[in-house]
């Protein structure tokens, strides 16, 4: 998933990588478009984002470990359903075996 790479693409930017500002301004407009709730995003801001481990993000966040796993679970679902839409839709992305 490209979340799990996030701080990659983040340094990579910071080199001058178009590619990998192409790719975070794709995944700050999925997260965007995704309807995510609340506790989701924060999920994804705490772990990827802000490089805190699940259980850190949990102490924050007043739930467990698993409570976040559940969090980023489900927003990872929706996320995906938007890159699946991007790519039958020819923007960018391509199913794996399509092309």
């Amino acid at each position: 998933m490209l979340l799990a790479d996030y701080q990659k693409f983040v340094s990579r930017k910071r080199c001058g990588d178009y590619a990998a500002v192409e790719v975070l301004i794709d995944i700050h407009k999925a997260i965007e478009l995704a309807g995510l709730t609340d506790r989701q995003r924060q999920a994804i801001e705490l772990v990827y984002f802000g490089e805190l481990t699940q259980t850190e993000a949990g102490e924050r966040m007043g739930i467990t470990q698993q409570g976040v796993v559940s969090h980023l679970n489900a927003a990872a679902d929706s996320l995906a359903e938007i890159y699946y839409y991007w790519a039958s839709h020819d923007e960018g992305y391509a199913i794996r075996g399509t092309n």
